[in-house]
């Protein structure tokens, strides 16, 4: 049912059953979209009017989110982030909500051994990635109180465009270039959060694939080597063959067309939904069907544990344009000046 509500959310024209099922959705989807509006306009009205408190951190915070549900790759644009200021000298952390996982307490600090099932998927691969500080709480405040015990002078939230508890001095969005913001209604009717009015308030956009548009900065996700979920080994793509792709992320498909552009056609693609938990047996007979198995880095984080020889993982690294990247950074690190140093 998942996939055939984003399915009525971004494909146009719709045609036969989508039509047929948009329709049949509409009366109760329309009051439930504007109902979701008027609740989360209320929401952040309280925060900038006053009558609720947002935490104010000692040091800058960093949102990097969106506007629609699902994946848009924000992750990618985190860890680059995170990469960009440590090679500046900056200490980073990185805030989550740790969706998917059920931490035994809140905040919890990230580290490189943290299963996925108690921190999420993204966090643990972003620490794996950056070794940077990382803390998960659903309240953002107390995971960034806790990365200011170890000496974070930024702070980047994953993730929390419309956490309005936690003040924020960069908001930054991070845009499906192919699916934009498919028929541009709010929850559940479409897929956006709040809607497109929000981009005009925001520092900086950032278009993954597809066109770039207006003042948005263009980014392309650059494979690199393959690497063992067991070994470690790496190796180019292109001496594998008789390869399973699969992909538990926003949206599949951009992992498998990156395959194809690649030169690498799967003998199988099987897509999985976001964030989740898999089972060591359903991939060992996922990976039998071909002699390699191919998955995203956020899949490979939750297979550490039970990993074949065969299966491999595709990272891939933000590759923002200029002049934007240059601007970003500059940004962060001139807004960091005007704080001092975090104890001040």
């Amino acid at each position: 049912m998942a996939s055939l509500i984003e399915k009525m959310w971004f494909q146009r024209p719709l045609k036969g059953g989508m039509l047929f099922l948009y329709i049949l959705l509409w009366p109760l989807f329309w009051p439930l979209s504007r109902l979701f509006g008027v609740i989360s306009q209320n929401k952040r009205q309280q925060y900038s009017s006053g009558k609720k408190t947002a935490y104010k951190a000692p040091v800058p915070v960093v949102v990097v989110g969106n506007i629609t549900a699902g994946g848009n790759g924000k992750t990618p644009v985190v860890v680059w982030l995170v990469e960009q200021l440590q090679a500046k000298g900056l200490k980073p952390g990185v805030v989550s909500r740790g969706y998917g996982g059920k931490a035994p307490h809140y905040p919890y600090f990230v580290e490189a051994t943290t299963n996925t099932d108690i921190a999420g998927d993204e966090p643990v691969l972003i620490q794996r990635r950056t070794n940077a500080p990382i803390a998960v709480a659903p309240k953002r405040s107390e995971a960034v109180k806790m990365l200011l015990d170890h000496n974070v002078d930024v702070i980047i939230t994953d993730d929390g465009l419309q956490h309005y508890a936690l003040e924020r001095d960069i908001e930054i969005v991070v845009i499906d270039g192919q699916r934009r913001f498919g028929n541009e209604h709010l929850l559940p009717l479409g897929p956006l959060r709040e809607t497109c009015l929000r981009l005009n308030e925001v520092d900086f956009l950032i278009c993954n694939g597809g066109t770039a548009q207006g003042n948005e900065a263009a980014m392309k996700l650059v494979p690199t080597d393959l690497i063992n979920v067991k070994t470690g080994e790496r190796r180019a793509i292109s001496t594998l063959n008789d390869v399973v792709a699969m992909a538990g992320i926003g949206h599949p498909p951009r992992f498998f067309t990156t395959l194809n552009q690649l030169g690498v056609t799967p003998v199988l693609c099987q897509p999985f939904v976001d964030h989740q938990a898999f089972e060591k047996q359903t991939l060992l007979d996922l990976a039998q069907q071909g002699q390699h198995l191919v998955m995203t880095e956020k899949d490979a984080v939750k297979c550490y544990g039970f990993a074949e020889e065969n299966w491999w993982y595709l990272p891939v690294d933000a590759d923002i344009a200029q002049p934007q990247a240059t601007d970003i950074i500059k940004q962060i690190i001139e807004v960091k000046e005007t704080y001092g140093s975090p104890s001040a």
